[in-house]
């Protein structure tokens, strides 16, 4: 198994390369040259795996530089009891009727992303001490990326991290998890704008080669593949937990903001995993929603980006849509250049020639979700079932509501836990969501952060003053 990039413009790489190099040298993203394909015989044979036995079953078909035993090790590391609250690692919580969670959200930081970072930081560390390095972690958050991999390589050997976020668009929950971390190889940095001001930063230090190579750049946000790869993981589990025999379709939906989470179903159904649908959901930051619906893809500036009660979607710029793109133009390099050539000048570019194929061929719906709608869907699960879901898990319920079917199980991606989001909870139910207790007082610590213009070079030089060289 060896990468490209989706420009075109990368010599294939192992997967320990592209895991340090994160963006392409090209400015596209990595994707494998041919995507592995799991039989429905493979499938029946792990059924009775535990998720970090199935993580190393399936990761192995990426990782073409890691010994299985070295890689069975990693994942038995990365989900090992305690670090995650349920003893499945991902419980399936059924709601009503075909409806039920595939609860993402047992990691330390309360929040989806830890099942990759947990198994980034344990990678990172093996292939950082093998090759005798050190790496920079320059990373962007709209809210949980930057926890889950702080949490993840706190005190890991050889790796700082620096994190940008967006200046008082988190929820207080969020900004204290990240901010009270005091580690020293740790280095918050407030950025002056939205997520996507800080994404673009993250991509301009990468697209320069010269400093990126002089300090060791890497990234854990979703362009980097092992994201992605760790993320597909679990669509297998929740079709294994889902299904009794071969065959059995299942529908997953995503509340999707940077399309790296949904980008891994799509991933898993082109493997061979029968999945039904992938329903998109969105917030009021419907930029993916418009696409799928029109096939125009029209990203919105920052100031047109709303600040909404389900902030880490609050993003008009999807890194992750250009390896959809990739495969929705029959893989071809150059149109992907072209397109993004055309999108840098016009603003947009059109695909709708290719919208009968977004169901058809790739099983793909959408739909989008307002601040009334997350409101009355977390009071109705939690008057209907007990459940309490935060406000992004709301968006992705809602808008499943609208895709399900008989004997089609529905499986809604857990997200976020609502402690995160007591505000909006408090709002919808009347009652503060309770606190897990590791985490209680988390808002009364000291927090350590550095606030920062929305400036490329000022950014630069933060990071060339307090990098591991």
């Amino acid at each position: 198994m060896k990468y490209v990039s989706t420009r075109g413009g990368m010599e294939p790489q192992s997967f320990s390369d592209i895991l340090l190099e994160g963006l392409a040298t090209d400015g596209g993203l990595a994707i494998p040259q041919q995507v592995p394909q799991v039989s429905a015989q493979m499938l029946e044979s792990w059924r009775p795996l535990s998720y970090p036995e199935l993580a190393a079953q399936v990761l192995g078909l990426f990782v073409d530089d890691i010994p299985a035993e070295d890689l069975a090790r990693l994942t038995q590391a990365a989900y090992a009891p305690g670090v995650f609250a349920s003893e499945d690692v991902v419980p399936v919580k059924p709601l009503k009727g075909s409806l039920s969670l595939l609860g993402l959200s047992e990691g330390p930081t309360l929040a989806f992303k830890d099942m990759a970072m947990q198994f980034l930081g344990q990678v990172f560390e093996y292939v950082l001490q093998r090759r005798g390095t050190t790496l920079n972690v320059v990373g962007a958050t709209s809210g949980d990326t930057g926890s889950a991999a702080e949490y993840a390589l706190k005190g890991k050997k050889g790796v700082s991290v620096f994190m940008l976020s967006p200046h008082g668009r988190m929820s207080a929950f969020q900004r204290a998890q990240m901010y009270s971390l005091q580690d020293a190889n740790i280095f918050n940095v407030a950025v002056e704008g939205v997520f996507d001001d800080c994404q673009d930063i993250v991509k301009a230090l990468a697209g320069d080669l010269a400093f990126k190579e002089q300090y060791r750049l890497g990234a854990v946000n979703s362009i980097n593949w092992a994201r992605i790869s760790a993320q597909i993981v679990y669509y297998f589990w929740g079709w294994l937990r889902a299904t009794t025999g071969p065959g059995q379709q299942v529908s997953f939906a995503v509340p999707s903001g940077n399309f790296g989470n949904i980008l891994s179903g799509h991933m898993a159904r082109k493997m061979g995993l029968p999945i039904r649908r992938l329903v998109l959901a969105t917030n009021e930051n419907n930029v993916l929603e418009e696409f799928f619906r029109t096939g125009i893809y029209r990203p919105r500036s920052a100031a047109d980006t709303h600040a909404t009660s389900s902030p880490s979607m609050d993003i008009s710029r999807a890194s992750n849509f250009e390896r959809f793109v990739f495969d929705l133009v029959g893989q071809d390099a150059s149109e992907v250049r072209r397109l993004w050539d055309e999108l840098g000048g016009k603003g947009y570019f059109d695909l709708s020639s290719h919208q009968p194929e977004f169901e058809s061929k790739y099983g793909f719906v959408a739909g989008a979700s307002s601040h009334a709608d997350r409101l009355a869907t977390i009071r109705r699960v939690h008057q209907e079932t007990g459940v309490l879901i935060d406000p992004h898990t709301a968006d992705g319920v809602k808008v499943a509501e609208a895709y399900l079917e008989d004997g089609i199980p529905m499986l809604a991606l857990e997200t976020a836990l609502p402690a995160k989001f007591g505000e909006t909870i408090l709002e919808a139910t009347g009652k503060l969501a309770p606190v897990p207790a590791h985490l209680a007082g988390l808002d009364s610590l000291p927090q350590r952060v550095d606030v920062l213009p929305n400036d490329a070079e000022r950014v630069r030089q933060y990071v060339r003053e307090r990098a591991q060289v």
